[in-house]
């Protein structure tokens, strides 16, 4: 059910930056027409200019006053239909700007394919906004216009100035559309790749996102279980110790029972004063820890450890120890004690002793586990860390010599330090983990 519902996500994802990029390039389209068609307008309306400056503005004044095919008419033309060459336009022509409604074409320049050639005079089809624009002396730039005979296309107009400044007619651009769409075509092909790249870039953040996810799922998984499997452990340790207990004093109870219907009372109440001590040293050990998993820890090593007949000693300082995660603290001093406790039941019982230290200095976590025991011998020292490497006889179903590699792995991602010390009297196993150093 789970992986179905990320696959869902995923493909919904996928769907979504497909749109995405769909919308993208519908969009930059139409970002890029404009941005082509504002540069074509602007580049025709710097060339209009210059046609304009140069254009011989005196035999085009002897023109308008008789406005017919004469020399003076065929004199411009020909200048305009040079000037439509090299500038690859449509149309070339001078306007009559009379009234702000409606503008007149006077001499058109058209390419040799155009058979009927504009008349004098003839109507033209640049929009009233803008002949309202030159009819107040203004420069103006069409949208692409839709024309039945001439086809689509957008036109710029500037004013023809005679040699006084005076504005005696408009020079006229007809641009084909075709040019802009071609324009526009080609920037887009060659921002198709970067459309392609960004959709894949995209498409990879959110595989990406997915492959972390997962994987952090899968180690906080592994992190839960592993807590789980240690709670379990101890949690079965100390179920352990209990019915050892129980059993311990169903047994005791017997003998006591069996005692008084002997009529031996005093040695009845002897075996009493003896159990009295032992229910004396299995008190809970009342301590100020503020770090729940280390408490339970605690707890359950100390009745394990007086199952065992150990004398257990704790000096733990109230911290919440919180630069170390729940279990790597329990796996560093579960580990110790355990080793602990097995070294020390090699002895006999009076000779049986343990201190447990948990505490907090300036700059470091300070945890210690002493215990009276056989030493270890100097040649072990160096590979009791190792993986597999135990000083203690094998048991048959037992692993063996994981305790320490276990304890040194962990302290070393925090960037501590673990040392053993070990004489006749006891050994003491010290960790050390600097506070503001994460693992």
């Amino acid at each position: 059910m789970k992986n179905k519902k990320l696959k869902s996500i995923f493909l919904l994802s996928i769907l979504i930056v497909v749109m995405f990029m769909i919308v993208n390039i519908f969009s930059s389209y139409f970002n890029i027409k404009k941005t082509v068609v504002n540069s074509v307008v602007n580049q025709n309306i710097e060339a209009a200019k210059s046609i304009a400056a140069s254009m011989d503005t005196e035999t085009y004044k002897l023109f308008l006053r008789n406005p017919v095919k004469n020399d003076y008419y065929y004199e411009v033309k020909g200048y305009l239909e040079d000037a439509r060459e090299k500038n690859g336009a449509l149309h070339v022509y001078t306007l009559l700007v009379n009234n702000p409604n409606v503008s007149r074409a006077m001499i058109v320049a058209m390419s040799a394919e155009e058979k009927e050639e504009f008349p004098i005079g003839g109507i033209c089809t640049v929009p009233e906004e803008q002949v309202r624009m030159a009819y107040f002396g203004k420069i103006f730039s069409t949208n692409i216009i839709s024309d039945s005979i001439y086809g689509d296309y957008l036109t710029v107009g500037v004013p023809i100035k005679d040699k006084t400044d005076e504005i005696i007619g408009y020079l006229g651009i007809d641009i084909s559309a075709d040019i802009v769409n071609n324009i526009s075509d080609k920037a887009l092909r060659s921002s198709i790749s970067s459309f392609v790249f960004n959709g894949l870039f995209v498409i990879l953040m959110v595989a990406a996102f997915f492959v972390l996810q997962n994987w952090y799922s899968r180690e906080l998984k592994k992190e839960v279980g592993d807590t789980e499997d240690t709670y379990q452990t101890e949690l079965q340790s100390l179920v352990s110790s209990v019915q050892s207990l129980r059993h311990d004093y169903s047994n005791h109870i017997q003998v006591v029972h069996g005692l008084l219907r002997l009529g031996q009372t005093d040695k009845a109440l002897e075996y009493l004063s003896i159990l009295a001590k032992e229910i004396h040293m299995i008190k809970s050990i009342a301590l100020d820890v503020n770090n729940p998993g280390l408490s339970v820890l605690l707890q359950t090593k100390k009745l394990a450890a007086q199952n065992h007949q150990i004398q257990i000693e704790f000096e733990v300082v109230q911290d919440s120890y919180s630069t170390l995660t729940t279990t790597d603290l329990i796996k560093i001093l579960s580990n110790l004690i355990d080793n602990a406790i097995d070294a020390t039941t090699e002895l006999p019982e009076q000779k049986r002793k343990m201190k447990i230290v948990c505490k907090v200095d300036a700059k470091h976590y300070i945890f210690e586990v002493a215990n009276t025991g056989n030493p270890i011998r100097d040649k072990d020292k160096d590979l009791i860390f190792k993986s597999g490497y135990s000083t203690k006889k094998e048991q048959h179903g037992k692993l063996r010599g994981q305790g320490l590699f276990i304890v040194k792995e962990t302290v070393s991602r925090y960037g501590g330090e673990i040392a053993i010390t070990s004489d006749n009297n006891q050994t003491i196993a010290r960790v050390t983990i600097p506070i503001n150093k994460g693992n």
